[in-house]
């Protein structure tokens, strides 16, 4: 379960803002962020790995190309002789928006229900598993999580709000990127009457109602800001989580412009 929130062309000088966190059950072993050695079938990507099923949840390609996925929160329908989804952000980002388009509609059946945002960094393409919809980010304040883009979860509209309300105070000097740091890891949960009915017992759906979650068993790893400027470079910020939710390591990339 993850969740982004995504500021298009609403910064002066930074027209894309992507504010990312990944949630993970805390035992699955996972390696940081960093530069993937190029092969044969992959150029080289920069992404953390899944070193369970050798996929990826977020990744940006030298390019500029932009790939993030959440999962589709239908307990009900999980089928575990699926394909991994952590395939489908690679996929993503070693092909051309055309091309990923079609493979996903044609395939989207042979993996459980997911989320992917594909394409460069200004032109960015949103695809649901479960309606096959497709479309573009348009200039705009955006969220997604483990339903469609842009529903009205409470923590889906309240990390919208905060990141509009950072970047209004922002407008006219550089980006504080510790402000949008602060907003991912809030961890007010909403309120039971205001829960989304996602499957899963109401305990459980308390829990994340969160941007940021804790627990001992499960919650945020890691936490994504990543912004293009103006003239096309991009800067990557990457912070990672132990099981009480304290940041155990802290790096930045930089993707200079093609």
């Amino acid at each position: 379960m993850c969740i982004l929130f995504f500021a298009i062309k609403e910064h002066p000088k930074y027209p894309v803002i992507i504010c990312a966190n990944r949630d993970e059950v805390h035992q699955r072993p996972t390696q940081m962020m960093h530069w993937w050695p190029e092969t044969k079938q992959q150029a080289s990507i920069l992404a953390g790995k899944d070193l369970q099923a050798g996929g990826t949840w977020l990744g940006l390609n030298k390019q500029g190309r932009f790939s993030a996925l959440t999962n589709f929160r239908e307990p009900q329908l999980f089928d575990k002789n699926k394909q991994s989804r952590g395939d489908l952000v690679t996929q993503a980002l070693a092909k051309q928006d055309q091309e990923i388009n079609k493979q996903l509609v044609n395939t989207a059946h042979q993996y459980n229900g997911f989320n992917l945002v594909f394409g460069k960094l200004d032109n960015l393409t949103y695809f649901n598993s479960t309606s096959k919809k497709q479309q573009t980010l348009t200039t705009g304040f955006h969220s997604l999580c483990n339903g469609d883009l842009d529903d009205i979860w409470p923590k889906m509209a309240l990390g919208q709000e905060q990141l509009a309300t950072a970047i209004q105070e922002s407008a006219s000097q550089l980006l504080n990127i510790n402000n949008l740091f602060t907003l991912m890891k809030n961890n007010q949960q909403a309120e039971i009457e205001k829960l989304p009915k996602t499957g899963v017992p109401l305990d459980w759906e308390q829990r994340l109602s969160s941007i940021f979650i804790v627990s001992p068993e499960y919650g945020t790893r890691t936490t994504n800001i990543i912004t293009q400027d103006n003239q096309g470079n991009i800067s990557v910020y990457d912070r990672s989580y132990d099981a009480q939710g304290k940041c155990v390591k802290e790096q930045q990339f930089s993707i200079p412009a093609t």
